[in-house]
């Protein structure tokens, strides 16, 4: 898991790394503001013994609790992992502390079932740095 994680991180800085060193050469090497975020890693977790319609039901506040974080401005992307592993997706939090992003993700109701389980990390990037 260490390893897929290792790759994932890897790739996501690849990805911000050549979207800054382009920007860098389009302003002319401008000046770039970095900020901490914060990677979460939502992971399975033993508890899946729910019925299908109270899974259905988990699912849908999951999804409304990532829409409602995504329009206040609390998380930049999200998405789940598509290969049958434990890590189900990731997000990338624009809040201001780690104990905020606990905090978030902890409101999560496929957090709060014991369905999924999260792994938070910081991670500096230029501040507002996209993918392409």
């Amino acid at each position: 898991m260490n390893v897929l994680k290792s790759v994932i991180i890897t790739c996501m800085l690849m990805s911000f790394s050549t979207a800054f060193a382009q920007n860098e050469k389009a302003a002319g090497k401008k000046k770039y503001d970095m900020k901490t975020y914060y990677l979460v890693f939502l992971k399975l977790c033993p508890n899946r013994n729910q019925d299908s319609v109270t899974v259905k039901k988990l699912q849908e506040g999951h999804m409304a609790h990532l829409s409602k974080m995504a329009e206040t401005g609390k998380m930049d992307i999200a998405g789940p992992i598509t290969a049958d592993i434990d890590l189900r997706g990731i997000c990338i939090y624009n809040v201001a502390t780690k104990e905020e992003a606990e905090k978030l993700v902890n409101e999560d109701p496929m957090v709060k079932a014991g369905r999924l389980i999260a792994e938070i990390l910081p991670f500096y990037s230029a501040k507002g740095a996209t993918l392409r």
